[in-house]
């Protein structure tokens, strides 16, 4: 990265920052105590064009790169968690910018960059989330088009989005990605379910009943399907490392505030020393969480093969980071951290799926040994 592209990347993540502070943060508390999408900060959104950020400008995009879309996240996140996590789900369908035909993707990606449609995609189902590739949803050929049946869990944007990428089997050992869309006939969504955290952001079951679908809806071959989700899931893994760091980062930047505020005997607790050791070791999980996912994002956008690896190890050491640094914000907060006056209480409850979706960070730990292992002596 030369001189001119680190100052136009510190100067997106002043506008980032601006923005979060603006127009994701007053809305943030209520988003979460009322358990509704962020309709406000989604819409004001649109105007700097964040729901685009990743594709192509001639499909109304701004042809953003991973630098600039963890950056984005990580801004939002340090705020909104759920914001930061609805934005960016609409760049899901980056799958159809990779796989997909040019008439899907202008049909497609302008209703995302416009805002006049949302995106989920479907990969965990009832009795599988870590076995991707143990997921029953079949989708068999009718004529020249497809039938799915089966049943997603966990869905974010369930019911909100308008379309769903759809990993189904369509062989006894290969899998298709399918565009489904919310209206297709056998479409429907179980009740939203009620979350620990990300409350801010829906989830449901999506259910295929016999869900006909033209062969347009075929994304690629197939039975490349695995293939795809893999690469779609490199990248996804990138962002959510971003999402988890921005909340680990916000809960530091409150723990800061109010320790420097709050007075004990005479004096702020900003001046105790056990105070200092553990902002210290915050400021440490925060910093070093960081280093590693922007070395990660380097050694993507190079096309590094070790990115896989490194995508992995900042998924697991920003997640950890920001459960225990949100942790140690609502211990430092006292008693006042226990209340829902206070953003660190959001934050520790919206920190804990970081751990868990996106490949719990023990089926992380798992792939990254796998790579070590492999390294050649």
């Amino acid at each position: 990265m030369n001189l001119s592209d680190s100052q136009a990347y510190a100067a997106f993540r002043d506008t980032m920052r601006r923005f979060a502070s603006d127009k994701v943060a007053p809305y943030a508390a209520a988003v979460d105590r009322e358990k509704r999408p962020p309709i406000e900060a989604f819409e004001a959104s649109l105007a700097l064009g964040l729901p685009g950020l990743p594709y192509p400008e001639s499909l109304g995009g701004q042809d953003g790169d991973m630098l600039s879309q963890c950056i984005m996240i990580e801004e939002l996140s340090r705020v909104c968690a759920s914001t930061a996590l609805t934005v960016s789900s609409c760049w899901i369908l980056m799958a159809v910018m990779d796989y997909g035909t040019e008439a899907q993707q202008r049909e497609i990606v302008p209703q995302i960059t416009r805002g006049e449609a949302r995106c989920a995609w479907g990969l965990t189902e009832p009795k599988g989330g870590s076995d991707l590739m143990g997921a029953t949803t079949r989708a068999v050929r009718d004529g020249s088009g497809w039938v799915l049946d089966g049943t997603k869990r966990f869905i974010t944007n369930g019911g909100w989005a308008e379309w769903y990428l759809i990993f189904a089997r369509t062989t006894e050992k290969r899998f298709g990605l399918f565009l489904v869309h919310k209206n297709d006939p056998g479409v429907s969504f179980g009740a939203p379910e009620r979350k620990m955290g990300m409350r801010g952001s829906p989830t449901s079951d999506v259910i295929l009943d016999a869900v006909k679908l033209p062969a347009d809806r075929l994304l690629g071959d197939p039975e490349r399907g695995a293939e795809y989700i893999t690469q779609a899931l490199l990248r996804s893994r990138l962002h959510i490392a971003s999402h988890a760091l921005g909340i680990a980062a916000g809960a530091l930047e409150e723990t800061l505030r109010y320790t420097g505020e709050r007075e004990q005997f005479g004096k702020p607790i900003a001046r105790f020393q056990m105070v200092r050791s553990m902002v210290a070791d915050m400021a440490i999980r925060v910093e070093s969480a960081r280093a590693t996912l922007h070395r990660a994002v380097s050694l993507y956008q190079a096309g590094d093969p070790q990115a896989k690896m490194l995508a992995s190890i900042a998924k697991v050491l920003c997640s950890d980071a920001a459960m225990a640094v949100t942790t140690d914000a609502v211990q430092l907060h006292g008693g006042y951290g226990y209340l829902e006056d206070y953003a660190v209480e959001r934050m520790m409850r919206d920190a804990k799926v970081t751990q868990i979706w996106e490949g719990t960070n023990q089926i992380q730990r798992l792939m990254i040994a796998k790579d070590v292992y492999d390294v050649p002596a």
